[in-house]
């Protein structure tokens, strides 16, 4: 089956799911039936798939893994000593884990092709992602608390694992809490990936973006976070700080002077 094939049959798939999908036209250019097939993975809900279904999806998603390119930790310079400022898409980078910056439902967004870092997450994983989320959740019995974090497959993706926490949202002026809550998540994430024996993770701007944090004072924060961490505990983790806007790079760069 070539990749055009499985496209097409992934696609033929989610819309055969669905009765109120009948109506819908698949476009005739690749790009068109990319996005369309982004869309119906992002709101499909976290139900079982056949057999057929992931192995077909896992082959594609494999290729178009190798068309954008994958990142190594040995590609990259550090900054400092166990320390990398990257800009690149995450959903490429082979690190031991990666962070997810979800939100409290941990489910992944709904939102069609939306730009956050969570649709691009579970988009590359596959379908698989959102499932093991939900049993997790279920387990669970209740939202999650801003500050923690869990640890999934990373299925997909080229790295080992997914960290998820669930940054602080800021409504007006940043408060203290506001400040602590986001501290924890780098020290959840990493906490939690010293007890997994992980040995690399890469973190997105966790809280900026849809959640309004400003970016100077989170990337201060993060910086500051990692650093004491890694202070206290040498040579366990190395971290990459993950961005995507040439503002975040420039900014990160400067701090980490």
């Amino acid at each position: 089956m070539t990749q055009d094939e499985k496209l097409d049959f992934l696609l033929r798939s989610l819309l055969a799911e669905r009765k109120e999908y009948a109506d819908i036209r698949v476009p005739d250019a690749r790009s068109g039936k990319r996005g369309l097939l982004r869309s119906l993975m992002n709101v499909r809900p976290p139900v079982p798939a056949s057999e057929e279904f992931l192995a077909v999806q896992d082959a594609y998603l494999q290729e178009r893994l190798a068309e954008r390119g994958i990142t190594r930790l040995q590609d990259l310079t550090p900054v400092r000593p166990g320390l990398y400022l990257w800009q690149g898409d995450i959903t490429t980078l082979a690190a031991d884990a990666i962070v997810n910056a979800a939100n409290s439902r941990m489910l992944g967004c709904f939102v069609p092709c939306h730009s956050c870092i969570d649709n691009a997450i579970h988009t590359y994983a596959g379908v698989q992602l959102r499932s093991e989320c939900f049993e997790m959740m279920q387990r669970q019995g209740h939202e999650e608390e801003p500050g923690h974090a869990k640890i999934t497959k990373a299925y997909n993706l080229p790295c080992h694992s997914v960290l998820h926490t669930v940054g602080p949202i800021i409504h007006g002026n940043v408060t203290r809490g506001d400040r602590e809550r986001l501290a924890d998540c780098y020290r959840s994430c990493l906490e939690l990936a010293a007890e997994r024996g992980l040995r690399s993770v890469a973190f997105c701007c966790i809280s900026t973006g849809e959640f309004h944090f400003p970016n100077e004072l989170a990337a201060q924060i993060a910086i500051q976070t990692v650093g004491e961490w890694q202070q206290k505990n040498p040579d366990r983790i190395e971290v990459i700080f993950n961005v995507f806007k040439d503002s975040d790079y420039a900014l990160y760069q400067r701090l980490l002077r």
